[in-house]
């Protein structure tokens, strides 16, 4: 069976505003969440951030320190950061996220993502792994960097030398790319598409829209007994465009009325290594709670 994993990078300063409606479908459905945030963000707000997100259906983790790119990325013009900059932006940030929220902090996704993951990223994975981070989610884009991400399972970076660390990758599209211009939708599109349904007609124009795709990758990562089912939220975005969360609520429902274990990402990591592997998952979705 597989587990559906909500998260949310939250990464700006204009995330608040949108988190009270986030977390509220959150606690109305019982379903928890992992939040994906940039530290800075928090500066002067810890409190409204913690009062929002330091609840037990909720995981803490990091994206970085400042959002800036930490391998090169080809869809990007911007450099990534300064090698020196890595360890702040790395564990740096896990250590100011620990302080606010008084929670240990195992798991990170870098800005933006990668579609071969951090493979390319040698000391940013030895910075993770001196952090005492668990896991990753990197993959967040398909082959050459496009959209979608395709749907696959864990894998850890012991070819890399990091065994303990494993990859959560997710899948499908960053949903704010489907609410943007037509000429940025189409920049990023893969050249053929990965399985029918998987690439839109155009851009989002109704919360019902979005869900419908939703459904097709939840569908799909289901039907191929793939380990979890993750889509790419961001709270900014999900806000602007549906201030109601409506999208949220039926996704919600519909992962409830097909009967997904839902998990943060922490806690499926603890019963993937622990009761299973990428090979072999079937102890490891019976482990967690629906």
């Amino acid at each position: 069976m597989t587990t559906f994993l909500p998260a949310y990078d939250t990464e700006n300063p204009a995330c608040l505003a949108a988190l009270p409606a986030i977390v509220e479908m959150h606690e109305r459905h019982r379903m928890p969440a992992t939040f994906f945030i940039v530290a800075q963000i928090l500066t002067g707000q810890e409190a409204e951030f913690r009062a929002l997100l330091d609840r037990p259906l909720f995981e803490i983790a990091c994206h970085s320190q400042t959002h800036g790119l930490l391998a090169r990325h080809s869809r990007s013009s911007s450099p990534p950061v300064p090698e020196e900059r890595l360890p702040e932006e790395v564990i740096g940030s896990k250590r100011r996220l620990e302080d606010v929220f008084g929670r240990v902090v195992t798991g990170f996704r870098p800005p933006w993502g990668y579609g071969d993951g951090l493979k390319h990223a040698p000391r940013v994975l030895e910075l993770l792994h001196d952090g005492g981070y668990r896991y990753v989610s990197s993959v967040l884009w398909g082959p050459n960097d496009t959209m979608p991400a395709l749907i696959q399972p864990p894998f850890n970076y012991q070819t890399q030398g990091y065994p303990g660390l494993w990859e959560i990758p997710g899948m499908g599209w960053h949903e704010n790319i489907l609410k943007r211009a037509a000429v940025l939708f189409h920049n990023v599109m893969a050249p053929t598409e990965p399985f029918p349904g998987a690439i839109p007609a155009g851009a989002f124009n109704t919360p019902e829209d979005e869900f419908a795709l939703n459904r097709i990758f939840l569908d799909r990562a289901v039907a191929g007994n793939n380990p979890h089912a993750t889509l790419i939220w961001h709270p900014w975005s999900l806000g602007g465009f549906d201030p109601a969360m409506r999208m949220i609520e039926l996704t919600f429902a519909y992962v409830r009325e097909q009967q997904m274990p839902c998990a943060t990402f922490g806690e499926f990591v603890s019963f993937f290594t622990t009761k299973g592997t990428n090979k072999d998952t079937k102890n490891t979705k019976k482990a967690i709670p629906k």
